[in-house]
């Protein structure tokens, strides 16, 4: 008999922990290669982490909630392989999980980067500190933007799982060493770790932790924020603090676009097997403006602007928890309508059965949402960082507009429709990001009505 560890795999270049959502087998479970043992969430997507051996499970080293480090061994399975033969079964199943959960993208988030960075700093300090004492990123960040040195850090009594500190134990430190008016005095540059980026957000999370303390009066219901919510309201907000949004509006005349749609949709399902919704047709007019107006599609890296040459269009898609989720059309500009289509569907159908891989979320670089699906006329969306521009469109109205003909100025009913596009005024400025969203609107406006699909 041999043990097999069972790893935390890889989830992405800038994931550096998961949390773990719920296991499917037990101590004592028969367990199959590449059967689900249990769910994980990052902060991109949940996942399922498949067994690299057969056998039986014999631990279980971490609880559901726990937040574990990517490479932790999380449970131990007992295989019938001999011991000497063991290792060389075990290394390359590793290295297969590792690849299967590796996405193919080469840009990461700007503060993912630099939280990055910083956290593999402090995370070798910790180490060459106190042996194998482990700070998740979280913990490392409040630590820094409070002052918390490292010698601190490595005193502070932790309630975790193997003594680690949590967020509540760094939280309890910090808020005891206001009261008592202790300061820190800094005696070494390297002790303190410093993450300016995170300073608000650390503030936020201390917040968070006094709202809890709060009691309302008056007929109320409490209900607390999930996983996925939590998420959203700390990347809404760390998006509104570093990117200077403003938002400009325009309408257009789709009614070419929505007679065609009307005529092939059904041959379209038929002869293609998937159905063409407005998506398509929306990320393919965006596609072409892209091409026409690089800088729309390109991040901010301090003073450097870093224009993107794929062209990767993210979909804001609604769950059925009224959750978001941002899937990513890689490459659009390569897919036909066909492609296009069949892309749209297929990642809206995996994000409502929460079926999304972690790669399907990653490498945006341009983001369109869609308002109108929920019938609002417009919307002001906020920047998916580190992207510096969305584009929101609305509800299809019919409405009585004056069109221009060679005959002279008359009334029609027409379909019309506005579009919003939220954009990064650091770099774009508002003649860039009026122009390009009225080539949007152009686009759709000049819409081939006798063209095929």
């Amino acid at each position: 008999m041999a043990i097999v560890d069972l790893v935390m795999p890889k989830l992405g270049e800038s994931i550096m922990e998961a949390t773990i959502l719920k296991w499917h087998k037990q101590p004592g479970d028969t367990v199959k290669m590449d059967e689900t043992v249990l769910e994980i969430a990052t902060d991109k997507v949940d996942s399922e982490v498949p067994s690299t051996a057969e056998g039986v499970m014999e631990e279980i080293l971490y609880k559901v909630n726990d937040v574990v480090p990517v490479g932790a061994v999380i449970a131990r399975i007992k295989t019938s392989i001999e011991e000497g033969t063991s290792d060389k079964a075990q290394g390359p199943r590793v290295i297969q999980q590792e690849t299967r959960y590796k996405p193919q993208e080469e840009f990461a988030t700007v503060e993912e980067v630099t939280n990055t960075k910083h956290s593999t700093l402090n995370t070798q300090h910790s180490t060459s500190s106190n042996g194998s004492r482990f700070y998740s990123p979280l913990v490392l960040n409040i630590a820094a933007s409070e002052g918390v040195s490292m010698t601190e850090l490595e005193k502070i009594p932790g309630t975790g799982n193997e003594g680690r500190v949590t967020k509540k134990d760094i939280l309890q430190y910090v808020s005891q060493r206001k009261v008592s008016g202790y300061k820190q005095r800094v005696t070494s540059r390297e002790d303190v770790m410093v993450v300016p980026m995170n300073r608000v957000e650390s503030n936020d999370q201390q917040q968070e932790v006094s709202n809890q303390l709060t009691t309302f009066t008056g007929n109320v219901e409490i209900i607390e924020m999930d996983r996925m919510r939590k998420l959203i309201a700390e990347h809404m907000v760390r998006s509104k603090r570093t990117s200077a949004h403003v938002t400009s509006f325009t309408e257009a005349d789709v009614t070419n676009m929505v007679m065609w749609r009307d005529k092939v949709k059904k041959e379209f399902e038929k002869r293609e097997g998937t159905k063409v919704t407005y998506t398509p047709l929306f990320i393919e007019a965006i596609v072409r403006c892209i091409k026409k107006f690089p800088l729309i599609n390109s991040s901010v890296d301090g003073d450097r602007i870093i224009v993107k040459k794929d062209i990767n269009i993210g979909m804001a898609t609604a769950m059925p928890n009224g959750n978001l989720i941002v899937p990513v059309i890689k490459n659009a500009d390569q897919l036909n309508l066909v492609g296009l289509a069949r892309q749209v569907n297929s990642l809206a159908d995996n994000a409502r059965n929460s079926k999304l891989k972690v790669d399907d979320t990653q490498g945006g670089t341009f983001t369109l949402t869609n308002v109108g699906s929920f019938g609002s006329l417009m919307g002001t969306p906020i920047i998916n960082q580190p992207q510096v521009a969305i584009l929101a469109v609305g509800a299809i109205k019919k409405r009585p507009v004056v069109v221009e003909t060679p005959h002279g100025d008359s009334i029609a009913i027409r379909h019309m429709m506005y579009l919003s596009m939220s954009y990064d005024h650091r770099i774009i400025d508002g003649s860039l990001g009026a122009t390009f969203l009225t080539a949007v609107a152009n686009e759709l406006e000049n819409f081939n009505a006798d063209r095929d699909f």
